[in-house]
């Protein structure tokens, strides 16, 4: 019998395929009638010496038989059998054949059994490809979308069913366009188009992939594709393996924006653009909304109060257009049945994934439900701000109507991102303390204001280096002294911040000390460097934590001028400072070559004190260096631009001082120094305003000292100090006579106060003290300390002069 034509598959991966498989025939007792050639190729037997016998006295070894007759009986059973027996070859070796049977019914009713065989290895590789296939569509856990030549899907496996929760038939025979959100089924379908045309693979390419009955949630899809083609080459369609990676994509999404949060959160010592900064990163990869509130302290910059709750301040909204209940700067009732309530006394994240809108999370307000009502909001986590153990405020994030509900890994991921932003609100907040404190120090060490004096008209700036109102170490005084004259001072202290600030204050304070004291300009330059140098050893005892500190002090520069209205002299001294510049009226300037002597400090040269003499309405500019260095560093330049500037004496002086500022600082930059600048315009006591008399040092001087006053005072109409005047003046000669030598000189100087001043040639300073009853004098200094209003002792190169001041009795 010839080659059977029944043939059970056509795919040429089937093992028992016609031409592949060997077929035999069996008749209804087990006689072989038809053997292939393919059956003789595989087992040697040629079909003449196998056809008319039984096949298992030719093909089955006898050790073999049990199992087959089994397998036989088996089969006559069901109508046909499949699996693998051993056989024996033509040569005598045993091999493992695997094989189909099936009974087959002839015409007239015979049933004979077609037998189709091949090589078990073969067999076994088909069935466990076939179970692959099986496995993909049943079992596998990625899911398998195959589409057919027009784009449509032709299947797709139970892992895309379980994981969209769409029915595995439902998107058979529809384009991506018609089950999922178009957003997402453009790219799909694009996908699909160009794998079809070009036969390109695709691999591991990531999108989003949302079904159109589950728009709010999105899920994150790894796809690759193939083009799928029969032997021949026609294109079949295309099969894509999509593997869910939300999971991994949201970890790499969280940790991309605690990554962002550290770059962009914190930029700045401001609790305000801190929490801004918060809002606006947590907007951007985690939440549709964010409010950030902190306790009204924080905002102030001051040290909450532990186990306080409230009030709250918004800090921060984001996005910022949106209408809501609170915007930046408003106060926030929190409820006690709030989530931030007791996100705030139990320290801890607050999850609500499925928000209900109680209308006591909204203070009663029906107007912020329906707000929050038309926003969509459905899921919220509220977060502590916690830095130091102190709880400074709560952060609120919402997601609306189109994202998906907060989960745990958002929680998590919303701490860790509070807790970094925490941080950077508390420095914010410790820094707007320590410069609020350092503000207070300095302004409280610079002079307000310069009161009208009469030697002097000033005016004055000061810019920090920061632009705002900073904190720095350039200072500026001016001091009254006695006589009607006045000191100005500049300084520069090294560096900036509250040490700096507090350097400075100990110098002028220092300055002022050794001003009272009416010392000559260089003899305060001296005191000054002497203090500086004894607080550089006191800090050196820790030079660790006050290494700072050591080298702003070291190194400070001072510029102190004493000006006279009576005699129009000025005297001045400067440490390592810029020295000063004079405008006189006729529009001449000039930079002072005075001898600039070394920083205070570093000793190692004298100081030397310069003289001149001011015309009346002269400009003396004293400043810091930052003034000359603010623009472009050219020292030249800027003497030059600023001699221009003083150049016009008869300005205002506040309009001159704005005039400087402009032409030497840059447009629109901030300086990169401190800034201190002190213009004063020089004032002359008219002669009718000044009376000196020289009294010989005899016992009727002091007679002579009270008649004198009395008539200068009757000329002045200032008759009601005539008498205290008068008794001053007496003992203050008086004293002269006893205890000095030489000639006397008695001096009245009408200002804003009256006084008078006595001067001899002695160097011996009087004492003020308390007389006993039994003594006979020592009241004198007493009733002068009494009568006056201040009285002090200055020294000059030939003597003393010991003054008083009176105010003026009021009109």
């Amino acid at each position: 019998m010839g080659t059977p034509s029944m043939h059970f598959s056509e795919s040429p991966e089937d093992p028992f395929a016609l031409g592949r498989g060997a077929s035999a025939v069996l008749d209804d007792q087990g006689t072989v009638v038809g053997w292939s050639a393919r059956a003789q190729a595989l087992l040697g037997y040629p079909a003449k010496e196998v056809i008319g016998r039984a096949w298992q006295d030719l093909l089955v070894d006898a050790r073999d038989l049990p199992v087959v007759r089994s397998v036989v009986v088996t089969a006559m059973k069901a109508g046909g059998w499949f699996g693998v027996l051993p056989v024996r070859h033509h040569d005598g070796r045993r091999v493992e054949m695997g094989f189909r049977a099936r009974a087959v019914t002839r015409e007239g009713g015979a049933q004979e059994w077609l037998l189709v065989g091949a090589p078990a290895a073969e067999v076994i590789a088909w069935q466990r490809d076939r179970a692959l296939l099986d496995g993909l569509y049943r079992r596998s856990p990625i899911g398998l979308v195959t589409y057919g030549p027009d784009r449509r899907v032709i299947r797709v496996n139970r892992a895309v069913e379980k994981a969209s929760g769409v029915p595995a038939e439902a998107p058979v025979g529809h384009h991506p366009r018609e089950f999922m959100v178009d957003e997402d089924a453009g790219p799909a379908d694009e996908r699909v188009r160009h794998v079809l045309e070009t036969g390109e693979p695709l691999i591991f390419t990531e999108q989003s992939a949302r079904a159109r009955h589950d728009p709010g949630r999105e899920r994150i899809v790894s796809v690759s594709a193939f083009r799928m083609e029969d032997p021949s080459g026609r294109v079949l369609g295309v099969a894509e393996t999509i593997e869910d990676v939300t999971d991994r994509h949201r970890a790499q999404r969280r940790l991309a924006l605690l990554n962002e949060a550290s770059a962009r959160v914190g930029t700045s010592l401001d609790v305000t653009q801190t929490a801004r900064e918060l809002a606006e990163v947590a907007v951007h990869g985690l939440a549709d909304y964010c409010s950030v509130d902190l306790l009204k302290p924080v905002t102030l910059g001051d040290e909450p109060v532990p186990g306080t709750a409230g009030p709250l301040v918004r800090a921060a909204l984001s996005p910022p257009e949106h209408r809501v209940p609170f915007q930046e700067g408003d106060v926030v009732p929190v409820l006690p049945e709030s989530p931030q309530a007791r996100c705030l006394a139990e320290r801890r994240p607050i999850l609500d994934g499925r928000l209900s809108l109680r209308p006591e999370w909204y203070a009663m307000d029906r107007r912020r439900i329906e707000i929050a009502l038309g926003l969509g909001v459905h899921s919220l986590i509220t977060v502590p701000l916690l830095a130091r153990g102190l709880v400074l405020g709560v952060v609120s994030l919402w997601r609306s109507r189109n994202s998906e509900p907060f989960e745990d890994g958002d929680a998590a991921v919303a701490q860790e991102l509070s807790s970094r932003a925490a941080v950077s609100i508390d420095n914010a907040r410790r820094f707007t303390q320590q410069q609020s404190a350092a503000l207070t120090l300095q302004r409280s060490l610079l002079p307000s204001a310069a009161s009208d004096l009469p030697a002097v008209e000033v005016a004055c700036r000061y810019l920090p280096a920061s632009g705002e109102p900073g904190i720095g170490g350039d200072w500026f005084d001016v001091i009254p002294l006695s006589g009607a004259r006045v000191a100005l001072v500049v300084g520069d202290v090294v560096g900036h911040g509250i040490h700096a600030a507090a350097s400075m204050g100990r110098l002028r304070a220092a300055a002022r000390t050794l001003a009272s004291l009416d010392l000559e300009p260089d003899e305060v330059m001296t005191g000054l460097d002497d203090l500086v140098s004894l607080l550089a050893s006191e800090l050196e005892a820790n030079a660790d934590d006050n290494r700072s500190a050591i080298e702003q002090v070291l190194g400070a520069t001072c510029l102190y001028a004493v000006y006279d209205p009576v005699s129009q002299h000025c005297s001045l001294a400067r440490a390592g400072h810029p020295a000063p510049m004079v405008s006189t009226p006729d529009g001449e300037v000039t930079v002072l070559d005075l001898p600039a002597g070394p920083p205070l400090g570093l000793g190692g040269l004298p100081f030397e004190t310069y003289d001149l003499d001011l015309p009346e309405g002269s400009l003396l500019t004293l400043y810091t260096d930052g003034l000359l260095e603010a623009r472009n560093g050219d020292i030249d330049a800027a003497l030059e631009h600023l001699g221009a500037c003083l150049a016009h004496t008869t300005e205002p002086l506040d309009q001159t001082c704005h005039t400087v500022v402009e032409a030497l600082l840059p447009k629109d930059h901030l300086p990169s120094d401190d800034i201190a600048l002190l213009i004063a315009r020089t004032r002359v006591l008219r002669p009718q305003n000044v009376a000196s008399w020289q009294l010989p040092l005899e016992a009727t001087s002091a007679a002579r000292a009270r008649e004198l006053t009395t008539a200068k005072l009757t000329e002045w109409a200032l008759t009601e100090l005539a008498f205290t005047t008068e008794l001053v003046a007496s003992e203050l000669v008086t004293n002269a006579y006893r205890y000095a030598a030489g000639p006397v000189t008695l001096r009245l100087i009408r200002t804003h106060s009256l006084i008078c001043e006595v001067s001899d040639t002695s160097h011996t300073s009087p004492h003020l003290r308390r007389a006993l009853s039994t003594d006979e004098g020592g009241r004198g200094l007493f009733l002068v300390a009494q009568l006056t209003e201040r009285w002090g002792t200055r020294y000059t190169r030939d003597g003393k002069t010991v003054w008083t001041e009176q105010p003026l009795p009021t009109a």
